[in-house]
């Protein structure tokens, strides 16, 4: 069996992936096309646009988090009932996980899928030089299915019809077409896009959609994206127990300050029983009735401390059902959220849920940034001690913790190329509550999804007992 898929790569970071991608997605969808997309790597926000464009929710492929049997069921699972499937690469195409192997790089994700890959080059500035640039991109390795070029930024026709005959003639591969230099591009954060300026976002997604017709030939995209399905090498690592007899009822924090979850973690939790359901800490005054556990993801908190603060009655909700023992799951930013307070460099405080005794301060700079490792030290809602698992961080924010109370269960470890890794304490757990900064995919370690939902249950059913 044969599906439509296609990998849209870059040669570098910042040589206009996105732009291309939101455009053939968007052209696709035009088009009356089922469309699904998904995104190389740990990325929260540019999955936002995707789903925003094709109304299907983007799904991330990680090959250094999850094994390759796992990156291959997790992209014929979502990919089954499309009608052609769209991937977004990340940085370069070989670029890594930062050491002297392609795990992690978008050619390592094609491969892994069997996806064709068209590679989006910057033309400005390049005549003939682009000729042994694109070769030397396929020559590094002859397995991956490099089809084609799509050109970015180029100066006019004239300039497009001589890189377009020197590419054909001195690589072999199809130039699809090419996107002018175009000004404001709809490449916002669509955790601060106001609503009523979402009709100003759709429009720049019209004329992108206008370019693309124009000058790139999708159609022959479409044409070439055929591939064979791919085998897996241990399918049945996939058959979990459903926990059919006693579903509990998941809470979920979703809304624009909170966006940043791998919607396969969602997933898996309903593949193992849970009913998820959905809550904003920004609008709901108080948290959905007969729920076992609480799950806080990332985002964007920091545009909406004061709106957060402002909710008080929910803010003492929240706090009310940790402290009484619910099993509370909480990563990335949220800690802010769930802090006593956290200070601004603008000097302001914001009062939040007042759960883990300690505040959070937000600097200029990142504080955090890139993949760990992650060894559990002490028992917790999610693995009992020696549980391993992968994560990723970005952060500006840190949590100074002023509580003997709480309990670090996590080593965290990061890997520096050559250098002696980055080694530290994390994941505080206090009630019956895990926050770590580190935001990790539940199918990287599929036990750490079924332990929250055993915690769910032992949970709910010690609430109806006490009743």
């Amino acid at each position: 069996m044969t599906v439509r898929k296609i990998t849209i790569a870059g040669i570098n970071s910042g040589c206009g992936i996105t732009t291309v991608t939101m455009g053939i997605l968007a052209t696709l969808y035009v088009m009356g096309l089922d469309v699904q997309p998904f995104k190389v790597g740990p990325d929260y926000i540019i999955p936002l646009l995707h789903s925003f464009i094709t109304g299907k929710d983007s799904r991330n492929l990680d090959s250094w988090m999850l094994d390759i049997d796992t990156v291959v069921h997790l992209f014929e699972k979502n990919a089954a009932n499309a009608d052609i499937s769209v991937i977004e690469g990340e940085n370069g195409l070989y670029d890594g996980i930062g050491e002297n192997t392609i795990v992690g790089s978008t050619a390592h994700v094609a491969k892994i899928v069997n996806s064709p890959v068209i590679l989006v080059v910057n033309a400005e500035g390049i005549s003939l030089s682009i000729v042994p640039l694109i070769n030397g991109y396929v020559d590094y390795d002859k397995n991956l299915d490099i089809i084609g070029v799509i050109l970015n930024k180029v100066e006019s026709e004239a300039h497009y019809e001589f890189l377009k005959t020197a590419i054909e003639n001195g690589t072999g591969l199809e130039v699809f077409g090419y996107l002018p230099k175009m000004d404001n591009l709809p490449s916002e954060n669509l955790n601060l896009v106001p609503e009523e300026d979402l009709e100003e976002l759709k429009k720049k997604i019209r004329i992108l959609v206008e370019q693309v017709i124009k000058t790139i030939d999708v159609d022959l995209i479409i044409k070439m994206s055929n591939r064979p399905d791919v085998s897996y090498l241990n399918s049945t690592k996939f058959l979990f127990d459903r926990n059919s007899d006693k579903k509990v009822r998941i809470a979920v924090a979703k809304d624009k300050a909170f966006s940043y979850y791998y919607k396969d973690n969602l997933d898996l939790l309903e593949i193992m029983g849970a009913e998820i359901v959905y809550f904003s800490p920004l609008v709901d005054e108080i948290l959905p009735k007969d729920i076992a556990g609480l799950y806080f993801g990332g985002g964007n908190l920091e545009a909406y401390l004061k709106e957060l603060q402002e909710n008080k009655t929910l803010l003492r909700d929240i706090k009310r059902k940790i402290v009484e023992g619910i099993p509370t799951y909480a990563e990335g930013d949220s800690l802010l959220y769930l802090s006593e307070y956290v200070e601004h460099q603008k000097d302001e405080k914001f009062t939040m849920a007042e759960v883990l005794n300690g505040y959070c301060g937000i600097s200029n700079e990142i504080y955090k940034s890139g993949y760990v490792d992650i060894e559990v030290i002490r028992d917790n809602i999610l693995s009992n001690k020696g549980g391993r698992i992968r994560g990723h961080e970005f952060h500006r924010s840190n949590i100074n913790i002023s509580s003997e109370d709480i309990t670090l269960c996590y080593t965290i470890q990061k890997k520096c190329c050559e250098k002696k890794p980055i080694i530290w304490r994390g994941g505080f757990s206090v009630y019956n509550m895990l926050a770590s900064y580190p935001q990790i995919h539940f199918w990287c370690n599929p036990s750490f999804a079924q332990n929250f939902i055993d915690s769910c249950i032992k949970y709910s059913t010690d609430v109806v007992t006490a009743i």
